[in-house]
């Protein structure tokens, strides 16, 4: 048997790579997506050097094909993964009336219908067990008019997970969004703190489960 793989999307220096710390702890095998390789690097550098097995890859996020394979290829190269972590947002700040659609669409597909192609490229690779783990934001429910594109991806991808849930519970696998209701890096929202309830709610027994956790701080 393998470890238990971890693969992040929209893995960062911030929550992300938190989030692939605390399974690593687990004994999984963290894989870090970012837009590059490169980019990738110093994170799976940093945990390396405390001794976990770590991986990066480079993938583009806004193209549907591009996250089919990088998912795809983490799946064939592992045979499994266990949690799929869906992190990334696109923070714009423009009000509505500055907002282009072609910037709205553009953001929606990183921040929210990304989601989809990731998880059914996932799909042969998770097994009973398995969860997607979602990052969600207070901005689904009080957005901040400045940065309108953010509150629509975070509101579309916390519906997108409860129909991931419901299709996906019958086999044993689960999907959960945490919402994050504060600000990351303050007081009790750092990015370890906010990565512990994460990894609470996708580690969670099944028995009484909820697609929609908030963590309050």
């Amino acid at each position: 048997m393998t470890a238990p793989v971890l693969l992040v999307l929209g893995a960062g220096p911030g929550v992300g790579l938190s989030v692939a710390r605390l399974f690593a702890a687990d004994g999984f095998t963290a894989v870090l997506a970012c837009r590059s390789v490169a980019e990738a690097e110093p994170l799976t550098k940093e945990l390396r050097k405390q001794g976990v097995h770590a991986e990066g890859v480079g993938v583009d996020l806004r193209d549907p094909a591009d996250v089919t394979r990088v998912v795809a290829g983490v799946g064939e190269r592992h045979g499994r993964i266990d949690v799929l972590h869906f992190n990334p947002s696109i923070f714009r700040e423009a009000d509505p009336l500055r907002l282009s659609v072609s910037e709205l669409i553009e953001d929606f597909t990183v921040g929210a219908a990304a989601l989809l192609p990731a998880v059914q490229a996932a799909r042969p690779f998770l097994s009973e067990g398995a969860r997607v783990l979602v990052t969600g934001s207070a901005a689904a429910d009080k957005p901040w008019h400045r940065a309108a594109s953010l509150g629509v991806q975070k509101a579309a991808v916390r519906n997108l997970v409860t129909s991931l849930d419901a299709t996906l519970a019958p086999d044993g696998i689960r999907a959960v969004a945490v919402q994050i209701n504060g600000v990351l890096g303050d007081g009790a929202f750092t990015r370890d703190r906010v990565a512990a309830a994460l990894h609470a709610a996708a580690t969670r027994p099944a028995e009484g489960w909820t697609p929609h956790i908030a963590y309050d701080g």
